[in-house]
Order: structure tokens, then sequence, then C-alpha cells
């Protein structure tokens, strides 16, 4: 395996962020430059004496690549991979981590991933595919309330309505087919039946071939306190969970592997991060959807347990992948991580922009408590709110989860700003 000395990374977001941060803390610091970036990454690790990472400039992404003799691209978020930007590079000679663009299908099209599911033969609610509201209706006769309604295509987080009543139903189908809320993303969905459980959020890195696990983590994605508001892109994390015994084994045997091997049978390019988003039932796990990319929030609890100093670092473990190999990660078994999310106002629907964030300029990062920007601008030697999820609070912790989620609310006093949106039981609730 080559080391990849200059790694540019796709992205302007939280987990994009967390990615940066954890190549530049790597033992091997490569050079790292972002595209598009924000304010806040080039600011990073500025105070600790480390390499800030660096803007990729260019007119195009291709161009940029080539004039910064980049080893590596890392992408982050799912609408390059859906447009194809993995194999674009590919098609230059680059090293990628990421998917094919017929491989990010699997989070692309709702309806596509399904297909695999019932391909693979891995347990998964029964579906129906629907594209108005008479055909959601008369798809719904065959469940019982609470229903599923997912937008087949790409909805930043928002397209997957939970709804307890036939009316609130109707409500969520008029949106999506006649109001056309997602645009195209909504003409189509799936109508599933409500899985009773828990989530579990289960990650490998593959080649498509083969897989290695990461650790098990939580997401929390509704807005407000006790999973009650509207569903988001996700509102904080915890890693790593305990989970039953024989619970991680089973989903490996009876989830990952079979859907591995369906992937490898069709032949489609799958060189990065497969994500199983879970339901526990009592039948066993359920697979709820696939992404295909790091999560977010995710990303930014389960970066930090990559023990770097017994195993390859993640610039290594993203070349190996890169190059169709599988490498063998070493995670922190006593290290604990929370993330909080920190939103803005009016999050999810109408987020405000603009608002100040007073005392960001002023907060001091320690390894123990750190903020990661998620949706900033720079203004004026100030940051303001740009985005629907604004920071990410992260606190770690060798000891126990109880202090890491202590480091995490800290570091969410020190910035909190008015309007802010956050939730006080991350990690506490099931």
């Amino acid at each position: 395996m080559s080391r990849s000395r200059r790694v540019l990374v796709i992205g302007q977001g939280g987990r994009e962020h967390a990615i940066v941060r954890q190549l530049l803390l790597g033992r091997d610091a490569p050079e790292v430059f972002v595209w598009p970036g924000s304010d806040g990454m080039l600011e990073s690790l500025a105070n600790k004496s480390h390499a800030a990472a660096q803007r990729l400039a260019g007119e195009s992404l291709i161009e940029a690549v080539q004039v910064q003799k980049i080893d590596l691209v890392v992408i982050g978020p799912e609408q390059p991979l859906a447009d194809g930007v993995a194999d674009q590079l590919r098609a230059q000679g680059l090293l990628v981590f990421g998917p094919s663009k017929e491989g990010a299908r699997l989070e692309s099209s709702k309806i596509h991933a399904k297909e695999i599911m019932q391909a693979a033969g891995v347990f998964t609610a029964r579906s129906f595919v629907v594209d108005s509201v008479a055909s959601c209706l008369a798809a719904a006769r065959e469940f019982k309330p609470p229903y599923v309604l997912k937008a087949d295509g790409l909805a930043a987080g928002k397209g997957v309505f939970i709804e307890k009543t036939l009316a609130g139903l109707e409500q969520a189908a008029r949106a999506l087919f006649e109001q056309r809320v997602l645009g195209d993303a909504g003409a189509r969905a799936l109508l599933e039946e409500f899985s009773p459980g828990y989530e579990v959020s289960h990650l490998v890195l593959t080649n498509g071939k083969t897989a290695v696990a990461l650790p098990p983590a939580r997401d929390h994605k509704r807005l407000l306190d006790g999973d009650h508001g509207p569903n988001t892109g996700g509102m904080g994390v915890v890693a790593p969970v305990s989970l039953p015994d024989g619970l991680l084994e089973k989903i490996e045997r009876d989830v990952v592997l079979p859907v591995v091997r369906e992937l490898d049978r069709r032949g489609i390019l799958f060189r990065g991060v497969l994500y199983f988003g879970l339901m526990i039932t009592s039948e066993g796990p359920s697979v709820l959807e696939f992404n295909t990319r790091f999560g977010d929030p995710k990303a930014q609890a389960l970066m930090p347990l990559l023990d770097e100093d017994r195993g390859p670092t993640w610039t290594e473990a993203f070349t190996a992948i890169a190059q169709g190999e599988v490498p063998k990660p070493v995670w922190n078994e006593r290290r604990r991580i929370a993330c909080v999310v920190m939103a803005a106002e009016g999050y999810p629907d109408s987020p405000v922009k603009g608002a100040v964030i007073p005392k960001l300029k002023d907060f001091v990062p320690t390894t123990e408590s750190y903020v990661l920007h998620a949706g900033t601008e720079k203004r004026s030697g100030g940051y303001v709110t740009s985005g629907g999820r604004v920071l990410n609070a992260v606190g770690v912790s060798e000891q126990s989860l109880d202090e890491a989620l202590a480091q995490a609310y800290r570091a969410v006093e020190s910035v909190r700003w008015a309007g802010c949106q956050l939730r006080k039981d991350i990690g506490r609730t099931v």
C-alpha cells in the first residue's frame, strides 16, 4: 500500500471537518486540501502547532487536483457521489475513497436499495412503491399505523415521514406528490411497514468484496428531547455503544456479508464507507436504509476512535480502500465520544442564516472538548450561521460516556448563541 501525501477532502460540513481534523492529527500528517471547504476547517488546528487545511484553487475540480498533484481524494457528502464525481476522478487516474455512481445508488434511490436488500436476502420491512396520493392510500390498507413514507431520492435527511394516522399519511403524500416539496426526489416513494425496536448505526469500510466494521454508534435524529419533533439529518450521536451479546456477529453474518456479496456479484465498484441503518427488532436486525458515505454526525464520533498508534492512520486506511484493499484498523477500546449538534433557529424547515455566534471566536479547544464547523461563515473576524446544522460540540473521554457527554455539553455552553437549538438528552435515550 502506497502512502498518500496530498489529500483532498470534498465537502464543507461537520462530517468533512471531522475528517480533515483526524487526517491532520495523524502521525503521517499529510498535506490536506478542501473543496470547497469552510472557513472553520482552515483554522481547525492552527492554534495547536499543526498545519491547517488549505483550499484547493482552480476553475474546475478536475483541473485543480491535477495542478496541485493530489494523491488521494476523500468524498464526504452524498450528492457528489450520486453525481458520479468519484468516477470522473478515477478516470483521471486518481485514488478515490468513495463509491462509483452505481454504488451510490444504494443511497440515492430508496427503491433501488430495497431491491438490493431483497436480492441479498437480508431482513427488511415490507414495502410498496407509490407515486401518487391514491396509490399511497391504497397501499396503506396493507399496514397498520404508524405509516412510514420514504421519498425515493436524496432529501438531506428530510425524506422520511412517520405518520401515526391515515390523515397524516395523506398529508405527507400530498406534500410529496402534489406540492412536490422535495422536487424530483419525491416523485416516487416507498410506503413501508413500521418496524418496532431500537436503531443502530453500523458502518463498514469496504472495497466492494469484503468489509471491516467500525465501532457501533447510536444516532438521535428527532429535533427535540425524548425523540419528539420533526426528523432531521441528526441532532447528536454517541460511540461506541454496547449491544447485546452476539448482535454484532449476527449483523456481520446476516446483513453486511450478503449485501457486499450482492454488490460484488453485480460488479458494482464500491470503495468507501457503507452505512447500514438498522432497526433491531424482536426478529433480529432489519435494514432500514443504506448510506454510501460517513454519516453526519456519526463521522464526528467515529473518526476519533481509530487508534493510530497501534494500527493504520486514517490516511493509510483511506488509501488502502481506494486501492481496492481492506485495512486492518485498530480501535481505542477505552475511548468514548459524544457529539451534540447545535442547529440554527428554525431548523429543519427554515433555518435562520446570518445569526452571530459571538462566543465562538474565543473558544479554546482541547483534546477532550472541541467544536467542528457544520454550517458557519466568517464575517469581520467572527462567525455567523450559514446552514441548518451549525456546529458540532464533541466530547472525548478515556473513562466513560458520561464524562464524554459532560465535555460535549461544556463546549455547547461555551459557544451557544441566541436562537440555537439542541437536544439535552443525547446519549440518554434509545
